[in-house]
C-alpha cells in the first residue's frame, strides 16, 4: 500500500509541488489511511507523508502535494 501511494504521489507531482483533486487520487487507487509520517506546521497545517512525498488537505476536496528535500 505504501509503495502504491508513493508511486501515485510521485506520478502526479513531477515538479515537487502541485495541487490535485481528491477524486483523481482515489481513481488512481490512493489509500489515505496509509502514510509514513505526519508533519504539523507552526500555523497548524498537517501534512501527511509517504516517505518524501507529502499531501495537505485543502478546501473543496483539493490536496497540495509536495516533495520534501
Amino acid at each position: 500500500m505504501l509503495k502504491n501511494n508513493y508511486n501515485i504521489l510521485s506520478s502526479v507531482n513531477p515538479n515537487q509541488k502541485t495541487k490535485i483533486k481528491k477524486q483523481l487520487l482515489l481513481e488512481r487507487g490512493f489509500k489515505f489511511q496509509y502514510f509514513t509520517s505526519i508533519y504539523k506546521t507552526k500555523k497548524g497545517h498537517i501534512y501527511y507523508f509517504v516517505y518524501d512525498q507529502g499531501y495537505l488537505p485543502l478546501e473543496n476536496d483539493y490536496y497540495a502535494v509536495v516533495k520534501r528535500n
